[in-house]
């Protein structure tokens, strides 16, 4: 699956870059999810339109949580992610609050506890929840596994791990350690530090099991 991010369009409070989605959208034959200044259900339906397959929402459902089940009524869960960006509270062990707005000059805090976030969403329809740890984003060092562990005990729709990936065994630590049931990666696949390819094989040898390509069914029978 491929997830596409206008990581500032809600801080510079523009519309998401269309144009793109749509000519990625026809090039592409995967999944395709897209956030980022996605702010009613005309921006979702235009998106959709251009090919999306799923619409991320976060910092406008916080601002407005209706929105979530509004557009889960109009489009379907399945089409409805809660992209849900966290960071630790200080002197709280195992505590997360919700950021919004994260895409310039690290974003506003919301003093929302990002668990009972999570469920509230999941309540009001999101199909999917895309857990990104603000502490680990960047850093390459692994995933908040802790903060993965406590929304995936508590809410009953598929959760992915987003936020420090810096190798594929720290997506494979992700999987069964921190019970996601996804994982998106950036940096270590933009640069080419590793491929996609080698990713896969490295979570497949290891019991988890992951769909590969003809090609690479081809290659490694």
């Amino acid at each position: 699956e491929l997830v596409f991010y206008d990581i500032t369009a809600s801080a510079d409070g523009r519309g998401i870059m269309q144009d793109v989605v749509s000519r990625v959208a026809d090039q592409i034959f995967i999944p395709l999810t897209v956030g980022g200044g996605l702010r009613t259900i005309e921006d979702m339906k235009q998106m959709l339109e251009s090919g999306a397959d799923k619409v991320s929402i976060n910092t406008a459902a916080v601002e407005n949580p209706q929105l979530v089940s509004q557009s889960a009524d109009r489009f379907g869960s399945q089409c409805i992610v809660l992209g849900l960006d966290a960071i630790s509270v200080p002197g709280k062990t195992n505590r997360w609050e919700v950021k919004v707005k994260t895409g310039r000059d690290g974003g506003d805090r919301t003093g929302l506890d990002a668990v009972e976030w999570a469920i509230k969403a999941a309540e009001l329809g999101a199909g999917e929840v895309v857990v990104n740890s603000i502490d680990r984003d960047g850093t390459l060092e692994g995933y908040d596994l802790d903060l993965l562990k406590a929304i995936n005990e508590i809410v009953n729709v598929p959760v992915v791990a987003s936020g420090g990936a810096g190798s594929p065994k720290h997506m494979f630590e992700a999987l069964v350690d921190g019970n996601a049931d996804a994982a998106l990666a950036a940096s270590i696949l933009h640069y080419g530090t590793y491929t996609i390819e080698q990713t896969k094989e490295y979570i497949s040898r290891r019991g988890v099991p992951i769909r590969f390509s003809n090609l690479q069914l081809a290659s490694n029978p």
